[in-house]
């Protein structure tokens, strides 16, 4: 079996969601560490403008396998960064099969395409919503797995597929699950874009520009300090820096397969987040308090012992207020980026 590495010009990385918003940021990190890289993107979320110039955009769906087993053999895949997907609790709630479909049926397509082109080596975006409401708190990787919502379910079935294919293929995988994933690229470069996004930063910054009138705060009886949901909150270039260095342990230990954390071990409300927002723009946003949202823990905050043991992964953004300031300087410059 043949390994990559970045040394290797005939090997490349597909990354699957590339046009999105966490798989343009591993894109980036990709290219930085010497990687070559190509992107396929359904464009349902994603944006063209994301995927630099240099790299291949094949623009169709995980699960068609002429197009996977096409872009294997054109672009000389030797591993895979899976991020396309979708991820809004609520509307797994409210539509689960849209969430059986795009994130497990369509992963099983991708996975299958992988193993019959004998892919090596495969990195997942996973999630800490596989956890449901975790017993014990920061969360560790061997606690018990059971999702509230279909989007933590979707995710852990692909985990499981992911799990068995390893132990009957030659392939190894490596999971990461995320915590709360915010921030944009320093260089602005990339961040989020979506329109209609749920998460709380990006939400928090929009209505900071006056792209919205306030923000909702949904729960505020959860047995928090403030009574608020708790988060842990990842800037996404520490995230992306992550999957380069899961790539390169792969390679190394090809009989290895990893699941880990990605968070930073500590948590902040949704009101401390807002009260941040506040603080880095100098303006005081409105909140709206509403009930609780379904499939929402009060409190979500991990341990990331493992990945600081498994690899050389030192977050470089790890300041709250680094976070925000990252976003909303990308949110600044959106629109003038999506009209270009």
């Amino acid at each position: 079996m043949n390994t990559v590495s970045s040394s290797d010009h005939k090997s490349a990385v597909l990354v699957t969601g590339g046009a999105g918003y966490i798989g343009s940021h591993a894109v980036l990190a990709l290219i930085d560490a010497g990687w070559r890289v190509a992107v396929i993107d359904n464009l349902a979320t994603g944006f063209r403008f994301a995927v630099p110039e240099n790299v291949p955009l094949y623009e169709g769906d995980i699960e068609d396998g002429a197009l996977l087993a096409r872009i294997f053999k054109e672009c000389g895949i030797g591993a895979i960064m899976h991020f396309a997907g979708s991820v809004v609790v609520p509307e797994s709630v409210e539509n689960p099969l849209k969430y059986y479909h795009n994130n497990t049926a369509k992963s099983r397509a991708l996975i299958d395409a992988a193993v019959k082109a004998g892919v090596p080596h495969f990195i997942f975006s996973s999630t800490a919503a596989t956890y449901g409401v975790p017993e014990i708190s920061p969360v560790q990787e061997d606690s018990r797995q059971v999702p509230i919502n279909p989007y933590g379910w979707s995710k852990l079935m692909t985990e499981q597929m992911l799990t068995d294919v390893a132990a009957a293929h030659p392939m190894n995988f490596c999971a990461l699950r995320y915590f709360n994933v915010a921030g944009a690229d320093p260089q602005g470069r990339s961040g989020q874009s979506t329109a209609g996004a749920t998460h709380l930063i990006k939400v928090a910054v929009e209505a900071a520009l006056g792209k919205r009138d306030k923000v909702a705060v949904f729960g505020t009886d959860y047995d928090t300090p403030d009574g608020t949901g708790v988060r842990d909150y990842i800037h996404v270039t520490d995230l992306a820096a992550a999957h380069v260095l899961a790539l390169e342990a792969l390679i190394q230990q090809p009989g290895r397969s990893l699941k880990m954390n990605c968070g930073y071990g500590r948590g902040f409300s949704v009101l401390e987040v807002l009260d941040a927002v506040d603080r880095v723009t100098n303006r005081k946003l409105e909140r709206d308090m509403q009930p609780r949202r379904a499939g929402d823990p009060g409190s979500l905050i991990s341990d990331p012992s493992r990945i600081q043991a498994t690899l050389p992964w030192q977050p470089r953004h790890d300041a709250l207020d680094e976070i925000i300031a990252h976003a909303l300087q990308w949110e600044r410059n959106l629109d003038t980026i999506i009209r270009d």
